[in-house]
C-alpha cells in the first residue's frame, strides 16, 4: 500500500535521518512527485518525459563487485567483473548514507522473478520519484510482506571520489554479494538498476541448476516457446513483440527444469526512430499514461513526442509495465523452447539474414556473442556501430565463468532437442556505410518461418567460410537476400570481408579452446 513500508525499514541499511520516506507510492502519486520536483514532463498521449543527462547509456568501466570469501571462487574477475574491497567499500557507503541526511527517498518493494521457486525480494531505495517508477515498471509487483533480500540504494546526485575510493570516476556501481546490497551513484541513467539486478540473478541462480539468459522470450498459439538472445540494438524487443504470438518478457529470463520465467514485469525498449507501422505494440506504449520516455526530445509547445530526434542520444528508450503489451503473457512463464534464435547486428554485412545451427555451433555462437554494439547504448561509442563479442550474449552482466552458462545451455539444447538459428539483423549489400540494414519486414518473415517449422525441410546450403546453414528460399523474402554474397556488387570485396571476420572469431575463440571440446571448437569458420 502507498506509503506503508514493508518488513524493516532504512534503519536497517544504516540510513537515518532523512526528511521523508516515500513507501509503494502509486504511479499516478510518482508522476505528481515527478512534476513537483522537475524530474521530467508529461509529454501527449501520457507518458513521463525525462532526461537523464550526461549519462545516457550504462557506465560499464564503473561497475564493480565487492572481492569477499563467500562468492570470491566463483566470481570470474577481470575487466567486465572489477574487484573492489570490503574496505572500500563500506568506505564509501557509510559518506552515501551520510549524504542522504536531510533528504527525501522513495522506496518500491518488489520481485525479481515469475517463478515462485525463484522468486528474489528486492527493495530499490531512490532519490528520484521517476527511478521509482521505473523499478515498478519494471519489476514485478510484490504480494504481502516480504522481507527483501536484495536492496539497490540509487543516489545519482552522490558522487563518489576516486583518489579515496577506488573507483575509475565519479560514477559507481558497487554490487556487494555477501551484503546483498547495491550501491549506485554519479548516474541517472535507469538502465543500471535494472542490470544489477540482473548480474545478482546471473549470480545465484546458476549455482542452483537454473541458467540465467540475456534474452527476450514469447510463445506462439500453441504454446511453443522461442528465446531470441542478443545485445541491445540486436532486435530482441522488437522481434519478440510480435502481435502473432504472446510476449513473456523482453530481455532476462532463466531456464529451469519444469521451463523458461521472465526475471521481470516489464520492458525497456529502444525508441530511437519507432515505427507506428513497423513496431505498433511498442509504438503504443510510448502514448499511454505510466510510461517512463528515456531522453526522448519533447516538442515544448504541443509536448508531442519527436522519436527520430537523436540530439540528446541515439539510445533514448521506453519503460513500460509488461501488461501494457496486448499479448503479454501473464504470469511470465512457459514452457521449455522449441526454438533459440541468436540475434547479431553484423557491421560487416558479412553475415546471413538467417542460418540454421547444428547443437556445436549453437555452442560456439553462444560463447563469441558476436554482435555491433550501437552507438549510444554505453558511454565511449562513436556514430558507428563497433564489432564486439560478448560472450554469453551479455557478458557485461554475467558474474560466473562464461563456460558455467554454456555448459548449462548446451545440455538443455540436447535434452529438450531445440532447434537453433543465427540471424543477422545488421548490413546487407555491404558494411556499415555502405550496405543497408536489414528490412525488419524480411526479418519477421524468416524467423515466422523458423518458429513455425516451414524452413526446417527447406533445402540448405552451409555457407562456404561460416559452415551455417543457409535456407535456399524462404516465403516473403527474395533468394538473394538469403545468401549475403549475392547482395554484394563486389564479390571479391564480400570474400575479403568474410574472412577478415573469420579470423576475428578465430583469435576471439582462443581463449575458450581449452575449455570445450573437439566438437565446438571445430565449429567455427574455416581459415583459408
Amino acid at each position: 500500500m502507498p506509503n506503508h513500508p514493508g518488513p524493516g525499514g532504512l534503519e536497517d541499511y544504516g540510513i537515518a535521518g532523512v526528511a521523508a520516506i516515500h513507501w509503494n507510492l502509486p504511479a499516478a502519486a510518482l508522476y505528481e512527485e515527478a512534476v513537483r520536483r522537475r524530474e521530467g514532463q508529461i509529454a501527449q498521449g501520457g507518458a513521463l518525459a525525462v532526461n537523464t543527462g550526461l549519462h545516457t547509456g550504462r557506465s560499464p568501466n564503473d561497475k564493480f563487485i565487492v572481492r569477499e570469501g563467500d562468492s570470491e571462487g566463483h566470481v570470474d574477475w577481470g575487466k567486465v567483473n572489477c574487484p573492489i574491497s570490503p574496505k572500500k567499500f563500506e568506505t564509501l557507503y557509510a559518506r552515501l548514507y551520510g549524504f542522504l541526511k536531510g533528504k527525501e527517498l522513495f522506496v518500491q518493494d518488489c520481485t525479481a522473478g515469475a517463478d515462485p521457486r525463484y522468486q528474489t525480494p528486492i527493495r530499490i531505495i531512490t532519490e528520484t520519484a521517476w527511478h521509482s517508477l521505473f523499478s515498478q515498471n519494471l519489476f514485478i509487483p510484490a504480494h504481502g510482506q516480504q522481507r527483501p533480500e536484495y536492496t539497490v540504494i540509487d543516489i545519482p546526485s552522490f558522487q563518489a571520489d576516486p583518489g579515496r575510493d577506488g573507483t575509475h570516476s565519479g560514477v559507481f556501481i558497487l554490487v556487494n554479494l555477501a551484503r546483498k546490497l547495491v550501491a549506485i551513484g554519479g548516474t541517472s541513467y535507469a538502465g543500471e538498476i535494472k542490470k544489477s539486478i540482473f548480474t545478482i540473478m546471473n549470480y545465484r541462480l546458476p549455482l542452483s541448476g537454473v541458467l540465467s539468459m540475456h534474452c527476450s522470450a514469447n510463445a506462439g498459439p500453441r504454446g511453443d516457446v522461442a528465446l531470441f538472445f542478443g545485445l541491445s540494438g540486436t532486435g530482441k524487443t522488437t522481434l519478440s513483440a510480435d502481435p502473432e504470438r504472446g510476449l513473456i518478457g523482453d530481455d532476462e529470463h532463466g531456464w529451469s527444469d519444469e521451463g523458461i520465467f521472465n526475471f521481470e514485469g516489464g520492458c525497456y525498449a529502444k525508441v530511437i526512430r519507432l515505427s507506428q507501422e513497423a513496431e505498433p505494440e511498442i509504438y503504443a506504449c510510448t502514448q499511454r499514461f505510466g510510461t517512463v520516455l528515456e531522453n526522448v526530445v519533447v516538442d515544448p509547445a504541443t509536448r508531442r513526442l519527436e522519436l527520430n530526434d537523436d540530439s540528446l542520444t541515439e539510445n533514448t528508450r521506453a519503460a513500460y509495465p509488461l501488461q501494457f503489451i496486448s499479448n503479454a503473457v501473464i504470469p511470465s512463464r512457459g514452457g521449455h523452447p522449441q526454438n533459440i534464435i541468436m540475434l547479431t547486428c553484423d557491421a560487416f554485412g558479412v553475415l546471413p539474414p538467417i542460418a540454421r545451427l547444428i547443437p556445436e555451433q549453437a555452442m560456439y555462437h553462444f560463447l563469441s556473442g558476436y554482435t555491433a554494439k550501437v552507438a549510444g547504448t554505453e558511454k565511449g561509442l562513436g556514430n558507428e556501430p563497433s564489432a564486439t563479442f560478448s560472450t554469453c550474449f551479455g557478458a557485461p552482466f554475467m558474474v560466473l565463468r562464461p563456460t558455467v552458462y554454456a555448459k548449462l545451455l548446451g545440455e538443455k539444447i540436447e535434452r529438450h532437442q531445440v532447434r537453433c538459428w543465427l540471424v543477422n539483423t545488421g548490413w546487407s549489400g555491404g558494411p556499415f556505410g555502405v550496405g543497408h540494414r536489414m528490412s525488419i519486414a524480411h526479418t519477421r518473415a524468416m524467423i515466422h518461418a523458423a518458429l513455425n517449422g516451414k524452413l526446417t525441410d527447406v533445402p540448405a546450403t552451409p555457407h562456404p567460410i561460416f559452415r551455417v546453414l543457409v535456407p535456399e528460399s524462404c516465403d516473403g523474402v527474395p533468394p538473394e537476400v538469403l545468401q549475403p554474397r549475392n547482395t554484394w556488387p563486389d564479390k571479391a570485396a564480400y570474400d575479403r570481408a568474410a574472412m577478415d571476420l573469420a579470423g576475428r572469431f578465430t583469435e576471439n575463440f582462443n581463449r575458450f579452446s581449452s575449455l570445450v571440446n573437439r566438437e565446438v571448437r571445430a565449429a567455427g569458420p574455416v581459415l583459408g
